[in-house]
């Protein structure tokens, strides 16, 4: 089978590769002269990063190039942040780079350069040679259309193509600046005004380079020409009350290598293909840039597509499942991108929290664990400084594993400290003897425990993570789970004073939530969110943290108080459930660490089964081979983490 590729760019090239390297012959035919390596930069999803390391063992070299990028900054043009975010990895790229590694990859007599596609000819109904303005033709049994947005091959295929109206432009250019660079290093920085359709982003390309776009709503300002003195004109006058760091860019940009793009798209075609020849990338589906999913959706066309030819051998069966398993995913993208751009051109609609980040997600896999038959509602009262709390976290994450289909834990904060004045909680009356206390059952429950926060820098109260716990639910239930134990760990391990916004701020980050928007919230609703778990607290007559109330639909419950042995749990919840199996656990550490993150030597042993020592020894040896990475606490105990 002889596969004839139209367009020698980013999707094409890839497929092409992934062909010829599986065996089959392949053509590919690029209008241009030279390699096609004119343009800038874009961000590339981790999805598509997967399709080039496939590429890996035929290329000497073995580093992509780019900038890997993994935190999401959105601000106004005050520098006020509004959005502060993990990502999902991505990788910055200048397209010549990319063009270049690929092109290096395909034998040259593979690669037929200026060659504009003319016209298909036909035989029975199939095509059996693509026709070139310049008189070449070239025969072959299957034809893949990727020659770009504004593809003769999609007119060929299915007529005239209905683009929506160009509503917005950007302008994007490279510039050599390596202090911005390096100062924002792993950062896609955008400025988004909440006045007018305007927005500005910079990304790190190399320690010494940095991509920029600015987006503008068509009706601001008219650009006379394309030429380098009007684009810079534009960008000089539009942004001109953006931060300094923004002038600072646009000024020293070269404006003869930047491009100014006309947004648009076009809905979702009813096919991708038509007997034997199929579009991939922007000549099969475009989206407007806001998502930056051009390039990794024609990377993943690529690779979907070379999967299904390589197990198939009715090539329209093959071309329908390519339809039905991409179609789904680039039209989400096609129409998150045009709802990202009626919020950008109408900015005094939107809320704040309901901004979009302008970017795809991971594609979501279907849980396969999902839980099946949830019966019991687990109330856990809990707060992030109680000591007891952080020593039951082996038995409830044990529980989480081993019942988890049987669970639904709803966490409630309980109000542990309001303040030090006439405070008492057992042995606890004041700072000091909060120290003592902690660091004896440290010593009893071997769990990591550094007391040395209570006497260097008290806190005052646990109210004030308690609200950002309640301000991280109103973002993500699970993530909120996450956040609270990495402030779990910043206390009872790294001793810091978790009422410290930079704290919370970092530990929200490191949790995958918005950042910016936790910090918002704190001032806001999770206050009454907080003040209504303190209401149903009181009514319960919780008194000592953690309780646990375990309930079923016919309100019968059961309730544990305190520091429990594990038998307790699953008496307890053997008493609702007498049928309930426990699932078992796989015990090793490369499953235990991939569903807990972050694991100290009593987690690890109890969920294990592996005594204490024999635990400490094996996570030692995993640490003195560079997988595991540890963090001491300077008093007592250890966490574990997997190596990066």
């Amino acid at each position: 089978m002889k596969i004839v590729i139209i367009g020698g760019g980013i999707g094409g090239m890839a497929l092409a590769i992934l062909l010829h390297k599986k065996g089959y012959s392949v053509s590919v035919n690029e209008k241009e002269t030279k390699v096609p390596n004119i343009g800038n930069a874009f961000l590339m999803h981790s999805d598509g990063v997967s399709v080039l390391d496939m590429f890996s063992s035929y290329s000497t070299v073995k580093e992509l190039p780019g900038k890997f990028i993994d935190t999401f900054i959105l601000k106004d043009p005050n520098d006020t942040a509004l959005k502060y975010l993990k990502l999902d990895p991505w990788q910055c790229i200048k397209r010549p780079d990319l063009i270049n590694y690929l092109y290096s990859l395909l034998p040259a007599n593979k690669i037929k350069s200026g060659r504009v596609f003319s016209h298909f000819l036909y035989e029975e109904e199939q095509v059996i040679a693509a026709v070139f303005n310049n008189g070449d033709i070239e025969f072959g049994d299957v034809f893949v259309g990727a020659d770009g947005s504004n593809s003769k091959v999609r007119t060929t295929l299915f007529g005239k193509t209905n683009f929506t109206p160009i509503e917005v432009k950007e302008i994007i250019g490279v510039v050599r600046l390596p202090s911005v660079a390096q100062n924002h290093s792993h950062q896609f920085t955008k400025f988004l005004s909440q006045e007018k359709g305007l927005s500005f982003g910079f990304i790190p390309t190399s320690n010494e380079e940095l991509v920029w776009f600015m987006q503008y709503d068509v009706k601001l300002m008219e650009l006379v020409n394309d030429t380098p003195n009007s684009m810079r004109a534009l960008c000089l006058e539009l942004l001109k009350d953006f931060p300094e760091i923004v002038q600072e860019i646009i000024q020293a940009n070269d404006y003869a290598t930047s491009y100014i793009w006309n947004t648009t798209d076009f809905d979702l075609l009813p096919s991708f293909h038509k007997q034997n020849v199929v579009l991939i990338g922007d000549a099969a589906h475009l989206a407007v840039p806001f998502t930056s999913a051009g390039t990794t959706n024609a990377l993943i066309d690529a690779k979907v597509l070379f999967e299904k030819i390589i197990t198939g051998n009715d090539i329209q069966k093959i071309f329908t499942n390519f339809y039905l398993e991409r179609a789904p995913f680039v039209e989400e993208h096609t129409l998150l991108g045009r709802k990202i751009k009626q919020t950008f051109l109408h900015p005094n609609k939107a809320q704040i929290d309901e901004i979009e980040i302008p970017l795809i997600t991971h594609k979501e896999s279907k849980n396969k664990l999902a839980p099946k038959y949830k019966k019991v509602h687990l109330l856990y009262f809990t707060d992030p400084i109680c000591s007891t709390c952080w020593l039951i976290q082996p038995q409830l994450r044990k529980l989480k594993l081993e019942y988890g289909d049987y669970l639904e834990i709803e966490y409630c904060m309980g109000g542990l400290l309001p303040s030090w004045n006439n405070f008492k909680s057992g042995p606890i009356t004041s700072p000091e003897t909060a120290a003592k206390y902690w660091d004896e059952v440290a010593l009893e429950y071997d769990m990591p425990i550094n007391s040395s926060v209570w006497l260097e820098d008290p806190l005052p109260s646990s109210y004030p993570p308690s609200i950002a716990f309640k301000a991280a639910q109103m973002q993500d239930i699970d993530k909120a789970i996450i956040f609270l134990r990495r402030i779990n760990e910043m206390l009872f391990v790294d001793s810091k004073n978790i009422i410290e916004n930079v704290l919370l701020h970092k530990a929200a980050f490191e949790a995958g939530l918005d950042a910016a928007r936790l910090m918002r919230d704190l001032e806001g609703k999770a206050q009454l969110l907080f003040e209504a778990d303190l209401e149903l607290a009181k009514s319960l007559d919780i008194t000592s943290l953690p309780t646990f109330i375990f309930a079923d639909k016919y309100d019968h419950s059961v309730v544990l108080k305190g520091f429990q042995d594990y038998k307790k749990f699953e008496e307890a919840l053997l008493q609702l459930i007498p049928k309930a199996k426990k699932k078992p656990i796989k015990k090793d550490y490369e499953n235990l660490f991939k569903i807990y993150p972050t694991l100290t030597t009593k987690e690890f042993s109890f969920l294990s089964d592996l005594e204490m020592d024999a635990s400490e020894a094996l996570l030692l040896d995993l640490f003195e081979k560079k997988v595991l990475i540890k963090y001491n606490s300077q008093q007592k105990g250890t966490i574990w983490k997997l190596s990066e």
